[in-house]
């Protein structure tokens, strides 16, 4: 295939791309009947946080979204945003801007290749099957030269694949490393064959947390698919606000979001709820991917102990037991996962300075930092809640 055939475009809209072709190749899995590898991705996830104006104008986040076509067909397509922050990343690069402008640049705007307020990993160069080397090569040239000839600082894609990351450094973009607590099932038939792979002592820190949590008084019950409500998303979005307004000073997603979400993701939700006194008191909210749970967003009313490992933590480990994912994904930071059975994985990004020298101050401060990601992997695997059998199994 010569390089001459494919054609860069950009679209305002995920509309003007189109529901087909972007899940050609987002999710061609979902053809055959399956469920979507990666659930933010799809067609319909990106375009809920558009329509619901939890990106768009007076976000940060303008949807510049990027394709590949060769002969009329999209062979590959990227969620790409022009960004006038660095808010609802979770790879942070504040230190960079102020550095860059400190110099006398101009930081922002940049390009960032994400999904908005999701730090889930997943691929990030979405080709047609057939088209993976070609469909990625062609998006991340096109972004970069994107990125040049609009006198921007920056382009930024973030927690992409390991194999994304290797292909891009072929390209010449900087790879960075960082981590997360992910949990992973090692085909356990139920909760108490988790507990069995841990330390005698964390055994019974945890079911001792679990008999805590669940004695506050109500109920927890797990929702998904058409067991959602309406009145569900409304309990949620008080403690989403609440969450929201304590580490953001505003939440990023709109109300409107959980409304189209309702409509169109239920199917990709798993959404725990606590009640007490006939009222909800708490909610943790999970994505399904084909082979992992993403939780996402926690938040409650009333504080009661441990409910909250019992909601983000427990119970998804429930749930993946219980449909057979291999996988839990937390979430951003959080050391305290640890110790309930969340082991640091690396996860990665890309960037590209247009500036030389800024490129190689970055590049100097990379290596240092995977260097220092290295090591505190390293360390807070040995910390882990495991018997030393199962640790080395798992590495």
């Amino acid at each position: 295939m010569n390089a001459r055939d494919v054609e860069i475009r950009i679209a305002s809209g995920i509309a003007q791309i189109g529901q087909d072709a972007w899940d050609a190749c987002a999710c061609s899995e979902v053809a055959a009947g399956g469920r979507p590898a990666d659930p933010f991705t799809t067609y319909r996830f990106l375009s809920a946080l558009e329509e619901s104006g939890s990106v768009g104008p007076g976000t940060g986040w303008q949807p510049q979204y990027l394709s590949a076509v060769i002969h009329g067909q999209v062979i590959a397509v990227a969620p790409m945003y022009a960004k006038s922050h660095s808010q609802g990343e979770y790879i942070f690069d504040h230190s960079w801007a102020h550095a860059f402008e400190r110099a006398g640049g101009r930081y922002y705007p940049k390009l960032q290749i994400a999904v908005p307020h999701t730090p889930a990993t997943g691929r990030r160069f979405l080709t047609r099957p057939g088209f993976e080397e070609t469909g990625t090569a062609a998006l991340i040239q096109g972004a970069v030269q994107l990125t040049d000839s609009n006198g921007l600082s920056s382009l930024h894609i973030t927690f992409c694949t390991k194999s994304e990351a290797s292909a891009a450094e072929q390209l010449g973009l900087l790879t960075r490393k960082s981590q997360q607590f992910h949990w992973h099932n090692h085909g356990f038939a139920d909760f108490d064959g988790f507990l069995d792979t841990l330390s005698s002592r964390k055994r019974k820190n945890i079911r001792k947390e679990r008999l805590q949590a669940q004695a506050f008084g109500g109920e927890i019950e797990v929702f998904t698919g058409d067991d959602l409500r309406p009145e569900h998303w409304d309990a949620f979005w008080r403690f989403y606000q609440d969450t929201g307004a304590r580490k953001w000073g505003t939440p990023y997603l709109t109300r409107a979001f959980f409304d189209i979400a309702q409509d169109q993701l239920r199917d990709d939700i798993a959404l725990v709820l606590a009640k007490r006194d006939g009222e909800w008191v708490a909610g943790a909210l999970n994505f399904i991917g084909a082979d992992a749970l993403y939780g996402r967003y926690w938040g409650c009313s009333e504080h009661h102990p441990f409910l909250h490992f019992e909601l983000c933590y427990y119970q998804a480990i429930d749930i993946a037991i219980k449909l057979g994912l291999s996988t839990v994904e937390a979430g951003a930071q959080g050391e305290h996962k640890l110790a309930r059975g969340y082991l640091p994985k690396a996860t990665w990004s890309l960037h590209w300075m247009r500036d030389e020298g800024f490129m190689r101050a970055v590049q100097d401060y990379l290596v240092q930092e995977r260097a220092a990601v290295d090591e505190e992997i390293d360390i807070l695997t040995d910390y882990g809640p495991f018997k030393r059998v199962e640790v080395e199994e798992q590495e």
